[in-house]
């Protein structure tokens, strides 16, 4: 997972409220084995209608979407999380969000940042002509228009988000400490160590193993 300090650019200026998971990528598109070119199925049945703010060349590649209160609501598909990720999204700025989407959000590095509507409200204004900065080491957004609004993350989840891990980094990175720990338990528990070397350990009250 790259390392999120920072997202700055154009904004999708949606604002839509109860966007589920099937909204945000449709099932049909759930057949995949790959995160790859998710990102062509995002947003599917907006996209059919014309004007859609998500085939709108002033947005083209925008890093940050604003949406609406409950966004994510519905299954606990990750693929949306894929998919917003795949089409380029780093960050989502809305009243509130599903917990799963949120979740899922964070384990593939998207900012989901919670603001007041009437601060969503202005940003939606803001991003029609104008780029959004979302800074985690300030934990704010800002505009052009010294539009300041402050936001608030669990400081676990923003710590993994500036380093960049995962689930898998995080273990990654613990590495010698399980591995001192798996040889500790080996020297002082053998007869629980797998492998070669652990036939006719006698333990006591248990016969041999």
């Amino acid at each position: 997972m790259e390392p999120v300090r920072k997202v700055e650019g154009r904004a999708y200026p949606w604002g839509a409220k109860n966007i589920d998971t099937d909204i945000i990528i449709p099932a049909h598109w759930l057949k995949t084995t790959t995160r790859e070119g998710l990102g062509k199925g995002a947003f599917e049945t907006v996209r059919a209608q014309p004007g859609n703010v998500f085939d709108d060349p002033r947005y083209a590649g925008a890093p940050v979407l604003v949406a609406g209160d409950n966004f994510g609501c519905g299954s606990s598909r990750e693929h949306a999380a894929w998919a917003l990720a795949d089409m380029g999204v780093k960050a989502v700025i809305a009243p509130s969000f599903s917990d799963i989407f949120s979740g899922n959000a964070f384990k593939n590095g998207i900012v989901p940042v919670v603001l007041p509507q009437d601060s969503v409200d202005r940003l939606v204004e803001v991003a029609r002509t104008d780029e959004i900065t979302v800074d985690l080491e300030t934990m704010t957004v800002t505009s052009p228009f010294q539009d300041r609004f402050p936001f608030e993350l669990d400081p676990f989840r923003r710590q993994c988000l500036i380093e960049g891990l995962d689930e898998i980094g995080m273990t990654l990175a613990r590495d010698t400490a399980i591995s001192n720990f798996e040889s500790g338990v080996a020297a002082e528990r053998p007869w629980i160590a797998v492998g070669a070397g652990n036939e006719g350990i006698v333990v006591e009250g248990a016969g041999r193993t």
